[in-house]
């Protein structure tokens, strides 16, 4: 890794720390409010692409180990909310910290209810703040449970499931890896600018 934008690319990442640096990543990804910016989508594909060759595990594992550590990073964000409460709309803004990413997973949340906890797993940035959105509005425990843990599954068997797929019709995918990814971050980020606009017109 030879420099800071390499954090950036889920191939490097993978290949210079394996499958712990993808879990921790994902821990932080999943509920940690100043890990949106960390690869999510993206690297469970990198990760289910290469999972048999450069991280050298089976598929299952791999789906496993990611949901697990998806569960927890939920929990953290769950626990994060229910501690700060509302304080966090007051929270200074920084670079690890923007109001608008919790206003538009609010948003999200308000639309979709519970459900979006597993349906936010597929999206940037409301992946992140979802969690903590629900730890302010103190959801219930046993329905955080139950639906962090099927979001948990469901997103790596989908993304990671869809790499290890086209990795096995397409052997040679690797070599447009970048281009699958850029495709990845354009098609996961259109519903959260959809949701930023629709706030902005609103607001105007």
């Amino acid at each position: 890794m030879n420099s800071f934008w390499d954090l950036f690319k889920p191939q490097e990442l993978i290949e210079y720390g394996g499958f712990a640096l993808v879990l921790i990543i994902i821990f932080f990804e999943n509920g940690v409010f100043f890990g949106f910016f960390l690869p999510g989508d993206s690297l469970l594909f990198t990760a289910g692409l290469l999972c048999t060759t450069v991280l050298k595990i089976s598929l299952y594992k791999l789906i496993v180990g990611i949901a697990i550590a998806a569960i927890a990073g939920y929990y953290f964000g769950y626990w994060f909310g229910w501690r700060t409460g509302n304080n966090i709309y007051q929270r200074k803004e920084s670079i690890f910290f923007k109001k608008k990413y919790i206003e538009t997973a609010e948003v999200f949340y308000k639309k979709y209810g519970g459900i979006a906890l597993i349906l936010g797993r597929f999206l940037p940035i409301v992946r992140t703040f979802a969690p903590i959105l629900a730890g302010i509005v103190r959801v219930n425990q046993i329905i955080f449970f139950m639906y962090n843990v099927i979001g948990a599954l469901l997103w790596p068997i989908v993304i990671c499931g869809a790499g290890f797929k086209i990795g096995q019709i397409f052997p040679q995918a690797i070599d447009y890896l970048n281009y699958i990814i850029i495709l990845f971050i354009v098609v996961t980020s259109i519903p959260v600018i959809k949701s930023l606009s629709k706030k902005k017109k609103i607001a105007d």
